[in-house]
């Protein structure tokens, strides 16, 4: 009788239309993919940095995964999913109240017509409320954002950051999101991004670089030596990052169906291929295998597998994996010497590479290998394909590059009009002083703070000015005015 009773469907909570598999699914998937940015990105951020910086770098990820989530619901999630105001841009409104949020989800501009006006595929309308589909959204807009966070770390003035993130959020994110996702100009085009190849990774890596360049260097000491201060910490984090990312691509179709199983395999396929393809190449060119690249090369594949997760065969992830993990090595230990702008640009931890490369590669081989009969699964064109299966594929890889073209250069403008604006009131780049010296400077509180009980941080016996060659260096202008550290019992 219990059972019976547990599986009405005219129950207060669970309306005729709800379909309780696919909202355990995408409540799952989000719960993944937040994951992924708290707290994946934060550790390993705090890890892969100098010891010095860990505390910031955290920070930054923590502070934008907040900011971002109240920003959403108040005005980004409609201007990215909403109304259409213009072609590449949504009606900004709040997404708060309880009759829009206990619906139906919908994404009202998704309806996809024939040349001669008549519905080719109607209004994509999700099997669980409205609610679900905006927290599972939000989680892709800040992991982009945290993901932009790897370019300037260990330099940007916290106060700068905390104005920039809201304010990219609602002037850049959302135009790619309406655009390729929301139904704009270059979703009814038919151009192909499965879960954000280029919404989230050529956009935060475009946009990292562009803020990287106006932010400014770190100091030249944190340039030439910049090791991890934890690798396995390092490690753990990637793993949250890498184990995330099928929550990540297996949410896309916004239902628990076929497509959503093969974006998953695809998606671990990819990574592991593209894994073992860097080891391989570090090996080969260095003489062993690194750590870093090894994450690194995971990283490049689940950004290259994401805009074809569920639109190609498993064979091409496997191709697809071998060219993210070769292409982006050469642009970042090859290309990226031989640039004078590559080597100007200070962007800490190769977000460029790792996600403007690989996304940008993973767009154009996703209309290479698009598999019709999986396109027709989820795409709003019927008969698409990539250019691979031949018959009106050939014009697919063009279409990847004009959009591809479109966020690349909304992009650069919008992060450098924002970045400007913020200049004017809130310097960029951090004081001096505050870049000698770090975490205890900005926040006044250290990742490891190796000094006893009750003992105050004293600088000529715990920090940054004990010289190597056992003597005290020179105290900083400046530090006498900063925070002094949290002491722990040892």
């Amino acid at each position: 009788m219990g059972t019976a009773e547990a599986y009405r469907v005219d129950l207060p909570a669970v309306p005729e239309w709800l379909n309780k598999g696919d909202n355990a699914w995408q409540m799952t998937a989000a719960t993944l993919v937040g994951i992924q940015s708290m707290p994946g990105l934060v550790i390993l951020y705090a890890s892969i940095v100098k010891k010095k910086w860990a505390v910031n770098s955290a920070f930054m990820a923590l502070y934008a995964f907040a900011a971002v989530l109240l920003c959403w619901v108040l005005v980004a999630y409609r201007m990215a999913f909403g109304d259409e105001l213009l072609p590449f841009w949504g009606k900004g409104a709040p997404a708060l109240g309880q009759k829009f949020l206990v619906h139906r989800a919908a994404v009202p501009e998704s309806t996809h017509h024939f040349s001669n006006g008549t519905v080719e595929t109607p209004t994509n309308k999700p099997f669980y409320p409205m609610a679900s589909l905006v927290y599972f959204q939000f989680t892709f807009a800040a992991i982009t954002m945290i993901l932009l966070a790897g370019s300037v770390l260990g330099r940007m003035n916290i106060k700068a950051w905390m104005a920039f993130v809201p304010l990219w959020l609602i002037f850049s994110y959302t135009v790619g999101a309406f655009s390729l996702w929301g139904g704009g100009f270059l979703f009814q085009w038919g151009v192909m991004d499965y879960s954000g190849g280029y919404v989230i990774h050529l956009s935060s890596g475009i946009a990292g670089f562009t803020a990287a360049y106006w932010v400014g260097p770190r100091l030249k000491s944190d340039r030439e030596r910049f090791p991890p201060n934890n690798v396995l910490l390092m490690l753990a984090g990637a793993g949250l990052l890498w184990m995330g990312w099928s929550g990540f691509n297996g949410g896309a179709p916004y239902a628990a169906n076929i497509d959503a199983s093969m974006a998953v395999l695809n998606t671990n396929i990819c990574a592991a291929t593209s894994l073992l393809v860097w080891t391989s190449l570090d090996v080969v060119f260095f003489g062993k295998p690194s750590v870093i690249g090894a994450v690194q090369g995971m990283m490049t594949g689940l950004v290259c597998i994401t805009p074809g997760a569920g639109l190609v065969q498993s064979w091409a992830a496997i191709v697809m994996g071998i060219l993210s993990g070769s292409v982006p090595w050469v642009s970042m230990m090859i290309l990226h010497k031989k640039s004078s702008l590559l080597q100007k640009v200070d962007d800490t931890l190769g977000v460029f590479h790792t996600h403007a490369v690989a996304g940008l590669l993973g767009g154009l081989l996703t209309g290479l290998f698009a598999e019709p009969d999986l396109c027709d699964l989820i795409l709003p064109v019927k008969n698409s394909r990539g250019a691979f299966y031949g018959g009106s594929g050939g014009v697919q890889v063009f279409k990847q590059l004009v959009a591809a073209l479109f966020v690349i250069g909304w992009n650069l403008i919008s992060t450098t009009v924002i970045l400007l604006g913020i200049r004017i009131f809130i310097p960029l780049r951090m004081p001096e002083h505050e870049l000698m010296i770090g975490d205890d400077a900005v926040h006044g509180e250290e990742a490891y703070a190796l000094w006893g009980d009750g003992e105050k941080y004293d600088p000529t016996k715990h920090g940054w000015n004990v010289s190597s060659y056992g003597g005290p260096a020179a105290v900083p202008e400046g530090f006498g005015n900063v925070a002094t550290g949290v002491t722990i019992n040892l």
